[in-house]
Parts: structure tokens; C-alpha cells; sequence
């Protein structure tokens, strides 16, 4: 089959012919790869820039892959399927898989960050962590991880109709993020310090609220809620002075959760925080039941993350093509790798 794996920071290696073994245990299935997306973590990796990485790494989490053969004893998928891949699995089982978060685990692993991912032609994984759909499209199948990410943020904060939300980060996690936050009713504010990307945004979702971040952002949102400020601030950014600013842009006894994560420490006024009488929340990747109802609500029509879609590499290409993808900056928002 064929393989790429980046060696060091910048370094690709492919192989086009290497064996594998195709023996599969209990509950086991060996799927082919489809589709795979490019994700910041990818891009991070490719830098050298990754937190908790380790190389040489095969990358690719975001997947679609069709299912090639099962284990005796799997039932909830079969030869043929179509399925996006839940890449976080425990290795152990501990006080927070006990307690219904497995995305917490002391023993997470992440495929493509943690253990070799999806740029392989075939891999084997846990049937349990497929998720099926008749109807998806490839494209759609391989956006559920990504819109997994905000549906979970989302539920994390607890959105009401009568909240007022902004989301600062309007690439694909953002982006996400604003429409699961839309179905709640809400209203819904995005920024980011980019314009071509707000501009995508409001293509994409609908949103007529949009802040550029290197503006007056205090004053924006108070002028633009008649003196008032967001009672949710969810941030998609993991940059650091973002993060640390959303303490300015809640609402009193508001909520703000943080999607994204910087290598540092999260600091800010004590005094501050307990007189807005605030909560402060962490969102880490997804659950198996925000796939299973991703896949419903694209069923239904209630959200499509296609447009996301704005740049293609074929898998060939990846060791030449990979490094370009640095150079579309604002006019990048997701781009898929084609087997």
C-alpha cells in the first residue's frame, strides 16, 4: 500500500509499495482510505510546532474511509460502508472514561498525533470508532471531526435562545462552532483579525454579526448590543492574548470556554473575574455521540460543512504540494487530501 509519513519538521518520505498485515482481531475492521483533511494540527506538525508530538508520524485524523473487511464479531458496520473515523481511543481505562469522558482520558491517543494516522492507503482500527452513513458524501464524511470540535464546545457551554455568543476564530473549527451554536437560536457573533475569512464566514453560515479582532473590540460589541456584551464567548483561536482578552469581552456572569490551547499559562485578574462572577470551562475534542448526531443533523439537511471545503491536493502530490498550503493564508479553510 501506499504510505507518506513526515519523518522530521518539512521532511516527507513515501513509499509506494510496503506490506502490511491484514489479520484482524476482536471487534477490528481495515478500512481504505478516501478522503483526508488538513488540520492545524497537521500544519503545526509540518513546522515543527506541534505540542505532545512525536516524530516520524504518519499524519491525518480527519477521515473518510470505506470499509474493506470486519472481524468476526462486528455488527455495527459491514463491508462496503462509508464512515468517518472517531481517531480518540484510550489505551487504559480510568477515573475520567468511568465518569462518560473518554475525551479527558489520562490514556487519550489521537490518530496522526499520538499513533500513525490516515495517510496510509488501508489501516485497521476498532469497528466502534466507525461511524456509517448511507447518504454522506466523502467531503461530508471527512468534515465530521472538525464539526465535531465546536459541537462539543457548544454543548460544553450550554447555550440558550437568549444568549448572545461570539466566537472568536472563524476558520473550520470557528466555523463549526457558529453553526451548532446557531441552532440553539442564539445569536451569534463571529471575529477574527482576518477579513477574507469573516467574509467566507458570513457565505458559509449566514451571520450577519462580524467583528474584526485588530479593531476596538469592547467598543464593536458594545455598540453593536446597545451597551451590552456577549454572555458566551467561545475561542477557537489557541492564541494566547485572545484567550486571555475574552475575560474583557463577557458579559457579568457569563461563560467563556476555550476550544483551542497555547503552550503556557492562562492568566488574569482575580478580583476581575470574581466581580463578573465568571465561568471559565475547557472543551477538548468530541464524544461518539456528537459524530453520531453530526451525521443526522447533515442527513437532515440542517448544516453541510462542503463549503469548508476550499483547497485539494491528491495524495500523490502531498511531499510537493503540502508546504503550499502556508501560502493561501485567509483564503484557506479547509483543504482535503484525495486518495
Amino acid at each position: 500500500m501506499k504510505v507518506i509519513r513526515l519523518n522530521e519538521p518539512g521532511k516527507w518520505e513515501s513509499f509506494q509499495d510496503l506490506e502490511f498485515d491484514k489479520t484482524l482481531l476482536e471487534g477490528e475492521a481495515l478500512v481504505k482510505v478516501k478522503k483526508i483533511g488538513v488540520c492545524g494540527t497537521d500544519l503545526h506538525a509540518f513546522k515543527g510546532s506541534q505540542p505532545f508530538f512525536s516524530y516520524p508520524r504518519i499524519l491525518g485524523h480527519e477521515l473518510a474511509v470505506e470499509v474493506v473487511a470486519v472481524a468476526s464479531d462486528v455488527e455495527n458496520i459491514k463491508l462496503g460502508d462509508h464512515c468517518s473515523v472517531e481517531p480518540y481511543y484510550n489505551e487504559s481505562v480510568n477515573q475520567a472514561v468511568r465518569n462518560g469522558k473518554p475525551n479527558c482520558g489520562d490514556s487519550l491517543r489521537v490518530l496522526g498525533v499520538h499513533v500513525d494516522g490516515g495517510m496510509q492507503e488501508y489501516f485497521k482500527y476498532p469497528a466502534k470508532f466507525l461511524h456509517a452513513s448511507d447518504t454522506l458524501s466523502e467531503d461530508q464524511l471527512a468534515m465530521i471531526e472538525p464539526l465535531a470540535i465546536g459541537c462539543h464546545a457548544v454543548d460544553r457551554a450550554q447555550i440558550s435562545h437568549k444568549d448572545v455568543v461570539l466566537v472568536i476564530g472563524a476558520g473550520p473549527i470557528g466555523l463549526g462552532t457558529i453553526q451548532f451554536a446557531q441552532l440553539t437560536g442564539a445569536r451569534v457573533i463571529a471575529m477574527d483579525i482576518d477579513d477574507k475569512k469573516l467574509e467566507k464566514c458570513k457565505e458559509i453560515t449566514n451571520i450577519s454579526d462580524t467583528i474584526n479582532a485588530l479593531g476596538d473590540v469592547e467598543k464593536s460589541l458594545t455598540e453593536l448590543l446597545n451597551g451590552d456584551l456577549p454572555t458566551i464567548v467561545l475561542d477557537a483561536t489557541g492564541n494566547s492574548t485572545s484567550m486571555m482578552n475574552t475575560f474583557k469581552y463577557v458579559a457579568a456572569g457569563g461563560t467563556i470556554v476555550f476550544i483551542g490551547l497555547f503552550m503556557g499559562d492562562v492568566v488574569f485578574n482575580d478580583p476581575y473575574f470574581h466581580k463578573k462572577e465568571l465561568t471559565l470551562k475547557a472543551s477538548r475534542a468530541a464524544l461518539s455521540s456528537d459524530f453520531s448526531r453530526i451525521i443526522r443533523l447533515i442527513e437532515a439537511g440542517k448544516i453541510d460543512p462542503t463549503p469548508f471545503i476550499t483547497h485539494r491536493i491528491k495524495f500523490d502530490d502531498v511531499p510537493t504540494e503540502f508546504e503550499k498550503l502556508y501560502t493561501y493564508q485567509g483564503d484557506l479553510i479547509k483543504a482535503v487530501i484525495e486518495l
